[in-house]
């Protein structure tokens, strides 16, 4: 559905997209994983033509990027992060004038009214509804034509949980569509995708299934608030990896329940005091950390209703 070599974007001096590579198979969903800035939504802009690449070639939707871009444009759909409905307008409106631009029946609007559980709403305008039903409208609006490549820049940017996860539930119900998606959001990515492309400073750092990223972390992980000893620790047997912020220490360790007996004995012989501990499995945010050397966790998040 997407086989894509040697995508670049610069602006000016900045390289915004480094040479990325990209394949997507068919039914496939596959989330750009990042922080803001990393590049995805310039990646996913150039993949539905709105920018034109600097460099590298891409075929999409059986068409090629370059060449035929007003074809690539007719077999996929795009959903920007701001969306882009009418806050005037009525929400069966917006839907049959995409039908019209399309030429398919104005029908399929109140189809995709009742997929996205949209039914009850269609006269209601745009600016009445809430964040998750706009976001569920935005969504139907760039399947009205059917599309076989759904692109979507993070779909549930903003939202509360519960509308989260009601638009999750659409989008894994979709039949038989392929989609490419950004987030920053790592639950969204291990809920949603079959595989990730971990982005960073405008590459792909690191690519596999959720399951597999977090296996490539080979163990556990724990995490310690401790007054010292990082020496100790590093050295521990059953450590594979050490990254330490301010007094909190986080270790990547083989067989988690029995290295943080060990380590906790460790500690407390040298004389070492430890405040806090955490052990949980590998997520995808201990991916990035291990990739990037930073976390992709966000100290919050702004919702909407």
């Amino acid at each position: 559905m997407i086989f894509a070599r040697g995508l670049r974007k610069s602006f000016g001096d900045v390289d915004a997209v480094r040479g990325v590579d990209l394949d997507v198979a068919p039914g496939e969903v596959v989330g750009l994983l990042g922080p803001n800035g990393a590049g995805k939504t310039t990646t996913l802009r150039m993949l539905t033509t709105l920018l034109r690449p600097t460099s590298g070639t891409a075929v999409v939707a059986g068409a090629d990027l370059l060449a035929e871009p007003a074809l690539v444009r007719s077999r996929i759909g795009y959903v920007a992060q701001s969306g882009g409905t009418e806050p005037r307008c009525r929400v069966l409106e917006e839907l049959e004038f995409q039908a019209d631009l399309y030429r398919v029946p104005r029908s399929r609007g109140a189809e995709l009214c009742e997929v996205f559980g949209l039914s009850g709403l269609e006269r209601r305008t745009v600016a009445t509804l809430s964040g998750g039903q706009r976001r569920k409208l935005d969504i139907a609006l760039g399947l009205v034509h059917s599309p076989a490549l759904l692109l979507l820049d993070e779909p549930s940017l903003g939202l509360d949980p519960a509308s989260r996860d009601d638009l999750w539930a659409h989008l894994r119900a979709l039949p038989g569509t392929t989609v490419v998606l950004t987030t920053h959001y790592l639950d969204e990515a291990d809920a949603l995708c079959d595989r990730v492309l971990v982005v960073d400073h405008g590459a792909v750092v690191a690519s596999g299934t959720p399951a597999s990223l977090k296996r490539q972390l080979r163990g556990d992980v724990i995490t310690l608030e401790v007054s010292g000893g990082v020496s100790l620790l590093e050295s521990h047997p059953l450590v594979h990896s050490v990254a330490v912020s301010g007094s909190s220490v986080r270790l990547t360790v083989a067989d988690g329940s029995r290295a943080l007996v060990s380590l906790l004995r460790v500690l407390d012989d040298a004389g070492f005091e430890v405040s806090s501990v955490e052990l949980h499995q590998p997520t995808l945010d201990d991916v990035f950390r291990a990739v990037t050397g930073r976390s992709l966790e966000l100290p919050g998040r702004v919702v909407v209703g």
